[in-house]
């Protein structure tokens, strides 16, 4: 099963690395999946053997009102459902560095637009530290690039986009 809770999927994936399999991670909300997110997915699988993604929970998206629009089990199976993702865990946490911590993976990806470090919540920034404190590479893809957000709002809440 590709859904795991966070401790099991630790288990697994220190005996994955164990057998000199390289493991790569990606976290976010992930509310509305969309070829942003798929083309990230695939370009992260294609740097490592095994490929888990973990959520943000519902309790902790800071996106806005009525948000998530899609509860973490249902972002979670759609997550599922690709091909190149091996694993997802719904996090237990606001942010992923106690994830990182946990599951300890060789490689951390996110999406060119933080290539800077830098983005409005500072979560990239102490995600940064973590990786440094656990000796994991980040590596940014270079995919194109939506905005949930923005798509949300301007197609499905018919707000204007923030």
């Amino acid at each position: 099963m590709k859904i795991r809770d966070l401790h099991e999927l630790s288990e697994t994936l220190a005996q994955l690395k164990a057998e000199g399999k390289k493991v790569g991670l990606c976290h976010g909300c992930f509310d509305l999946m969309h070829p942003g997110h798929i083309k990230h997915l695939q370009a992260a699988k294609s740097q490592c053997d095994v490929l888990v993604v973990t959520l943000t929970p519902d309790q902790w998206v800071d996106k806005g009102p009525n948000r998530p629009v899609f509860n973490q089990l249902l972002r979670a199976e759609s997550l599922a459902a690709l091909e190149c993702v091996d694993f997802v865990a719904i996090n237990k946490w606001p942010t992923a560095e106690d994830t990182l911590r946990l599951l300890r993976p060789d490689l951390y990806f996110k999406g060119q637009e933080f290539a800077t470090l830098r983005d409005k919540t500072g979560k990239i920034q102490k995600e940064a530290c973590v990786l440094k404190e656990i000796g994991t590479e980040l590596r940014c893809t270079q995919e194109i690039v939506f905005s949930s957000s923005k798509l949300l709002n301007k197609y499905f809440l018919k707000k204007e986009p923030r």
